[in-house]
């Protein structure tokens, strides 16, 4: 009898120890990007004929360069705002900013037929670890005066 009690003692030990070691390692989030949202973005790159992409040559821990291609006949105008998100078990989540208070200048720059844009995030996210991460960028595709409709271009990239 005390055999069979100590045997059932060191199997449940043994299942406990499984059970929190298994939980531990099946998932590649750290503590803090437990708390991260999920996106707000379901609907991206759906501004047919502009695209943006990452200048794949430019990529660093704190900023990147993008191109913008517009192949249409649309007036289409982008800010300085953007976003940060990052890949995480196959979902995007938003990358927590390092500031309570920020806000970004807004002049309009036109994307005809093709621009760059640069940005250094530093101020706003800190160094980014390595990941698969997006930006998040909003474009106003213009028919007319007062007349036009706000999309988000997206653009991945990798921190190694």
């Amino acid at each position: 009898m005390k055999r069979m009690l100590y045997s059932l003692f060191f199997i449940t030990i043994f299942i406990t120890i499984s059970v929190l070691l298994l939980s531990a390692c099946g998932s590649e989030q750290t503590a803090d990007e437990k708390d991260w949202e999920l996106t707000t973005y379901e609907a991206v790159n759906t501004l047919d004929g502009v695209t943006m992409n990452v200048k794949e040559e430019t990529v660093s821990a704190t900023g990147l360069t993008v191109t913008f291609e517009n192949n249409t006949d649309k007036q289409c105008i982008y800010s300085e705002d953007f976003l940060l998100e990052k890949k995480i078990d196959g979902k995007w989540y938003q990358v927590p900013v390092i500031l309570d208070n920020y806000g970004f200048n807004e002049p309009g720059y036109e994307i005809n037929p093709s621009s760059e844009w640069t940005v250094d995030w530093e101020w706003l996210y800190g160094s980014l670890d390595s990941g698969e991460y997006r930006i998040v960028k909003s474009v106003l595709g213009f028919r007319g005066t007062g007349d036009y409709d706000e999309h988000h271009l997206t653009a991945e990239f990798t921190i190694d």
